[in-house]
């Protein structure tokens, strides 16, 4: 299947439609759009969409950013180091806050030291797309020539949904051993019922009681799994074959 915006099969007139594309966005998109600083004014849906399919908007007074998978008009949130709970993260021995050009948000957290790392991130499942298998990753680099303590032992992630922790799985910080793109880590998948219930994940590396260093943290990112379906929509009333989106 091509990519693009999944498998779109549309007339010309629909491909513009307002009607269509308010199909892509979710239900919400307008309190979320209130919810940011940014100012946004766009002449159609689709303009919209394409805009949050490319770009992260700042919400919650920059505590998150929103942004939609562009093959399958799900929501993404990425949560901020500063709406994270990083345990002994306001000792400045411990960790630094410090920005970083490749941040979207105003700090990010820089690991000094420790022996005991523990990075915990809480969101509602009613913020996050229904009827789709969601995962989420650290964001975070390692500093080349200063990072140690993260290549024999790994850490513990977890997810608990209301008080009752669901899953856990053991992961690898460095990217050599998970033989993976160290840009974000799956930790969980999760398809969010119509409950409003908090989920919260949890990152320990605790037991070892090795020293850790060079750990950069940029978020936790929730967003759809890869092995989500794309978008497949046809226009039926029309036998023409749109551009591919």
């Amino acid at each position: 299947m091509d990519k693009g915006l999944g498998l779109v099969r549309m007339s010309r007139s629909a491909a513009s439609s307002d009607s269509v594309w308010g199909g892509f966005l979710p239900s919400d998109y307008l309190t979320i759009l209130s919810d940011s600083s940014a100012s946004l004014t766009f002449s159609s849906k689709k303009d919209l969409f394409f805009y949050l399919s490319h770009n992260h908007i700042l919400i919650d007074q920059g505590k998150k950013s929103f942004s939609l998978d562009k093959w399958r008009g799900k929501k993404n949130y990425m949560i901020a180091p500063r709406d994270l709970v990083i345990i002994w993260g306001d000792t400045p021995e411990y960790w630094v806050w410090v920005s970083h050009p490749a941040s979207g948000f105003k700090e990010v957290a820089m690991l000094e030291l420790v022996w005991w790392l523990e990075i915990h991130a809480k969101i509602s499942t009613s913020k996050l797309s229904l009827d789709t298998n969601n995962a989420a990753y650290l964001v975070f680099k390692l500093q080349e020539e200063e990072a140690y303590g993260f290549d024999d032992h790994p850490a513990e992630a977890s997810l608990t949904l209301g008080a009752d922790k669901i899953c856990t799985k053991s992961v690898f910080l460095d990217p050599l051993i998970e033989r993976r793109p160290h840009q974000g880590h799956p930790w969980y998948s999760y398809q969010p019922a119509e409950i409003d219930h908090s989920i919260m994940s949890c990152l320990e590396c605790t037991k070892a009681g090795v020293e850790k260093c060079g750990l950069v943290v940029q978020g936790i990112e929730i967003r759809p799994k890869e092995d989500s379906p794309p978008i497949d929509i046809e226009v039926t009333k029309h036998s023409s074959l749109g551009k591919e989106y």
